[in-house]
């Protein structure tokens, strides 16, 4: 988690884009409308198997899930593993970059799985680890130029990653045996990557790798990391890391809407205008080392989500189970199955706002946000997203009590129909509102 600032840049204003757009290569033109799942291969069912998985592609479909993220389906060291060697170890550490973890299944079964999704009409990523490999990668034996080294000669693990060894972006070798690497995964059909710590691998590199990629065919490139400069390097979505903290913050009282506020308004100025964020409200890290959604926000988790996936720039993401909803923590170095029911209470929840996404251009990822006025600011956080004539209005009680109140600057007028409730409402300036503790209402012109 990175530390946040606060910037009290507070403004009511209209956000068509902040003029510092970087140029990308072949951009995705697909993702604007889009949504993302993760999926925990490890742990999504009792084998693990990719097989297993493939079994769920209808229900998700249903359910409007659009990109499925696979965390890393390479081989996973075994020397040094940081739980014990009888344990699975990190998805993070990968021994072989191009090959299929044999607990997962053969690279058969992949190529299969992805053949079907896109049938399905999914798109389909996988996560990338460039910053560090397995201690039992080949490549220490083969290339021990490829690692980073300590003034001993010792190859060097990044923070306290005992289980994995830097590498060395500074040896051209290693850079061409990387890009050579990701290369050979799009041969299997994927449609790009989600890069793991990408803010640890060099500029210049990403840049020359996404520019190769992007030659091959606009492979959609998501970074884990949450600087502007990810995007100049050519990728296309990077995390919203800096909301996460001060979305737990406003649910405990550490932090008022206004600073809330003054935070996106933060992260809108400083990013390109042609940037995509990844919103969430959890994920595999966040799950599994600070806590399930329900400790992190509690009765206030479906606000959060209506907010993850309206918010302007957001190609936002589901995370494995959240459709049940799954309540617990998922281990990460050993097996431990989502307690799947045959129920998934959350899925008509999901499904009418991924379906709103698809539908409506208002909720593109570049579609304007402004946010809108209220009579009680200081717990409702109201904005509208519009393009192309088409209209979404979003309201959220950030407040653990009920709240009345009204919308100052007079757009709302005319009917429009309530996302939640089913039904067109009529509408006219100084219309008034309630909203339930942490209640959300989504209007749709």
């Amino acid at each position: 988690m990175k530390p946040v600032f606060l910037f009290l840049v507070i403004s009511f204003g209209l956000f068509a884009g902040n003029g510092n757009a970087y140029g990308q290569q072949s951009r995705s033109s697909w993702v604007a409308q889009s949504n993302i799942y993760e999926v925990n291969l490890r742990q999504y069912s009792s084998s693990g198997s990719i097989k297993d998985f493939q079994k769920h592609l209808p229900r998700l479909k249903q359910m409007g899930v659009e990109i499925l993220w696979f965390m890393p389906i390479t081989p996973i060291g075994k020397v040094g593993r940081k739980m014990t060697e009888s344990d699975l170890g990190s998805y993070y550490a990968v021994r072989d970059y191009k090959a299929v973890n044999e607990e997962f299944g053969t690279m058969a079964d992949w190529i299969s799985l992805v053949k079907k999704a896109h049938g399905m009409g999914f798109k389909v990523i996988t996560d990338w680890v460039a910053n560090h490999s397995a201690i039992d990668n080949p490549w220490m034996k083969d290339h021990p130029d490829f690692y980073t080294r300590d003034s001993a000669g010792n190859a060097v693990s990044p923070f306290d990653w005992t289980d994995v060894k830097k590498l060395n972006y500074a040896n051209r070798g290693l850079r061409d045996s990387m890009i050579s690497a990701m290369k050979f995964w799009l041969t299997t059909g994927i449609d790009g990557f989600r890069c793991d710590v990408a803010e640890e691998v060099p500029v210049d590199f990403w840049r020359t790798c996404i520019g190769k990629l992007k030659e091959v065919r606009p492979v959609f490139m998501l970074a884990e990391g949450d600087k502007p400069w990810l995007h100049e390097a050519g990728f296309d979505e990077t995390y919203a890391w800096s909301l996460m903290g001060p979305m737990s913050d406003l649910v405990k009282g550490k932090m008022t809407l206004v600073q809330f506020d003054s935070v996106l308004n933060h992260n809108i100025a400083i990013y390109p205008t042609n940037a995509y964020r990844l919103y969430f409200t959890t994920n595999h890290d966040e799950n599994s080392w600070n806590g399930t959604e329900f400790e992190k926000y509690g009765d206030a988790y479906k606000a959060f989500a209506v907010f993850t996936q309206t918010m302007y720039q957001s190609v936002p993401l589901i995370y494995s189970g959240q459709e049940i909803p799954n309540r617990k923590r998922l281990k990460f170095f050993v097996k431990d199955t989502i307690g799947w029911k045959g129920r998934y209470e959350m899925a008509p929840f999901y499904s009418a706002l991924l379906k709103l996404r698809r539908s409506n251009p208002a909720l593109a990822a570049d579609a304007a946000y402004q946010r809108l006025p209220s009579s009680n600011d200081e717990a409702i956080f109201a904005y509208q997203r519009e393009k192309g004539g088409r209209r979404v209005v979003v309201m959220l009680n950030f407040s653990s009590e009920t709240q009345l109140f009204k919308i100052r600057n007079g757009v709302l007028k005319g009917r429009a129909m309530d996302l939640f409730k089913g039904k067109k409402r009529a509408l006219e300036p100084g219309s008034a509102f309630g909203l339930e503790p942490w209640g959300y209402t989504v209007l749709v012109y």
